[in-house]
């Protein structure tokens, strides 16, 4: 984004106003969401996790940080 320079206030109002586009934003938001997944050096899983001690808790980010991705048992 370029940098404006104004010597008046007249000359503030008489500049155009930059064009903004909330649909441009959100796709380049999706885009560098996709590219940082692709090169992410290990996969994790998705989702919130409850864990019932912090040994439990421990374990699993032992697992992630070793690269295996486990799923968990349903209760």
């Amino acid at each position: 984004m370029a940098v404006h320079r104004f010597r008046s206030i007249e000359e503030m109002d008489a500049a155009p106003a930059p064009e903004r586009s909330v649909d441009r934003g959100f796709e380049r938001f999706i885009r560098l969401n996709a590219q940082l997944r692709a090169l992410s050096s290990r996969p994790r899983p998705r989702g919130v996790f409850k864990y019932r001690s912090l040994e439990e808790a421990q374990m699993a980010a032992e697992t992630m940080a070793a690269g295996v991705t486990a799923k968990r048992q349903p209760e």
